[in-house]
């Protein structure tokens, strides 16, 4: 294997681990290749993704004008740390009312970055009798809104050739009251004196509902609430140089890789929120000229859950699925490659895997992930896919155009590890007391709570420290609260992050008020 290890011919290398046959020869893939062929890293729960994700970023890290994006469902990538990284996260129901927004790493996704289809997915009822109707009335009220932006904003330029799919601020409000309007309007009937019932009226009831019941849910309040900035033509522009500018492109030369955290958005409306973010990256390059294109890979985490293979037709998955098999066949055209990261690979669309010609497969003990993997190995290694259920954590068979050979890999270490360590049950559940109060009022809050780092501590300032039951005081030192806190329900890792995770009410900074005591 050290032959192989020594090959210097193939292209630009990135250092995976080592050879399992011979731990002392490294096992080098062609970072070319890798990207622009896309690639798929699977691997049961616990098999070793997270950690093998960590360290191909970390590779990518490396490099000078690196240019990357992780889709991080569950906030476990927010351990990686450095000038190489940028962490942003969708804005929960607690970053509503303090004002925080892309220069905290706060993101908001306002209404008006959706198409129509995205529109009509979330607010018209596909079965209602009226949904033609409705969609069509929906679809005049927001190009009207869109169209009274533009023009009060003198965008002559946009106003002439925009249309209803167009990213272009509008007032919700105006939509709503012309929906209203419709659905109440009377018209005057054939005899003199007479009204009746208009076009619309009484049919728009129930996507007048949707519409209130979507805007009042503070869990969408990245969407529907967003932060005052978002409604400005310009935003876009910041955003969209935030995510897809390189490391040297942006302000603080910070940040060549971006990790955005959805692990607030509810599980219902995530496909249609990551593919959002998936399709607008993807038409930034598609219409960017081709010298100037800054080649970019997408890591999408947790694939299954928002490029499933079977999806109802005009649904969030629906959408989600579409986008991200046009960018599985065209995006090595514009510079746009995709890591597909799962533990099932056959609950993943098969157009997207099929387009992968990388496999980074870990251990697989279902019968029916190893069967799609297999389907992606050539004939000729028919009898490589049999390893599949054996390997050991952190091992992966890698098979590609990025790999000379095809291989038995042991994934090295990354700097970072990402906060996805397997809980040990038996050790917790004999050490000291659980933390179910806490729990249970961190699920009544419905939002992850936050350390802000300074100058003076690594992380919280200010945070309150629990003295019994929901009773809390303030401390100065978030550190210091960790230690002396029992039992934390979920390790925490708050060196050096501009926002983290915890499992304790003690990072809230929205108010210094006391919380009642119980």
């Amino acid at each position: 294997m050290q032959v192989v290890s020594n090959v210097d011919a193939d292209g630009p290398r990135l250092e995976l681990g080592s050879y399992t046959l011979d731990e002392g020869a490294a096992a080098y893939l062609n970072g070319n290749r890798l990207f622009q062929w896309h690639a798929v890293v699977v691997g049961s729960t616990g098999s070793g993704k997270s950690v093998t994700t960590a360290r191909l970023l970390d590779q990518i890290a490396a490099l000078p004008l690196a240019n990357a994006i992780l889709f991080d469902i569950h906030g476990e990538y927010g351990t990686l740390q450095g000038d190489e990284f940028r962490h942003l996260r969708i804005a929960g129901p607690a970053d509503l009312d303090q004002g925080r927004g892309l220069a905290d790493g706060v993101l908001y996704l306002p209404y008006w970055l959706l198409g129509y289809e995205a529109m009509v997915s979330l607010f018209v009822d596909r079965t209602d009798q009226n949904a033609p109707n409705q969609a069509m009335v929906m679809s005049s009220c927001i190009t009207a809104s869109k169209r009274a932006f533009l023009e009060a904003g003198a965008h002559a330029d946009i106003l002439a050739n925009f249309t209803v799919d167009s990213p272009v601020p509008f007032d919700i409000d105006s939509v709503l009251n012309d929906l209203v309007r419709l659905d109440t309007e009377r018209v005057p009937g054939a005899k003199a004196g007479t009204d009746k019932a208009g076009d619309f009226n009484g049919k728009l009831s129930r996507l007048i509902a949707r519409f209130e019941a979507k805007r009042a849910d503070r869990r969408l309040g990245f969407l529907f609430q967003p932060h005052a900035e978002c409604m400005k033509m310009d935003w876009l522009v910041q955003m969209a140089h935030c995510l897809v500018g390189g490391r040297t492109d942006q302000a603080d030369g910070r940040g060549g890789i971006k990790i955005i955290d959805f692990s607030e958005v509810p599980s219902d409306i995530l496909p249609l929120m990551v593919s959002l973010l998936a399709r607008l990256i993807f038409n930034i390059a598609q219409w960017t000229l081709a010298d100037r294109r800054h080649p970019v890979a997408l890591f999408c985490d947790e694939a299954h859950l928002y490029i499933p293979e079977h999806s109802k037709r005009d649904s969030v998955d629906d959408i989600s699925v579409g986008i991200f098999e046009r960018i599985a066949k065209e995006g090595r055209k514009y510079g746009v490659g995709l890591v597909v990261i799962s533990q099932r690979p056959a609950e993943v669309n098969r157009t997207v895997l099929s387009q992968c010609n990388n496999v980074i497969a870990m251990r697989l003990t279902n019968v029916d992930d190893q069967a799609v993997i297999r389907r992606l190995l050539p004939d000729s290694l028919g009898g490589f896919g049999d390893l599949l259920p054996v390997l050991d954590i952190g091992e992966a068979l890698v098979v590609g155009d990025a790999s000379l050979l095809p291989s038995r890999v042991r994934v090295a270490e990354p700097r970072f590890w990402p906060n996805s360590a397997t809980v040990e049950f038996w050790t917790r559940w004999a050490q000291g007391p659980s933390n179910i109060d806490t729990a249970s009022s961190n699920l009544c809050l419905e939002t992850a709570e936050r350390a802000v780092g300074c100058a003076a501590f690594p992380v919280a300032n200010p945070v309150k420290k629990k003295l019994g039951g929901n009773c809390y005081i303030m401390a100065e030192n978030f550190d210091a609260f960790i230690a002396s806190a029992p039992s934390p329900s979920r390790e925490i890792i708050a060196e050096n992050s501009n926002y983290e995770r915890s499992s304790f009410w003690g990072a809230r900074q929205a108010e210094r008020t006391p919380y009642p005591c119980s």
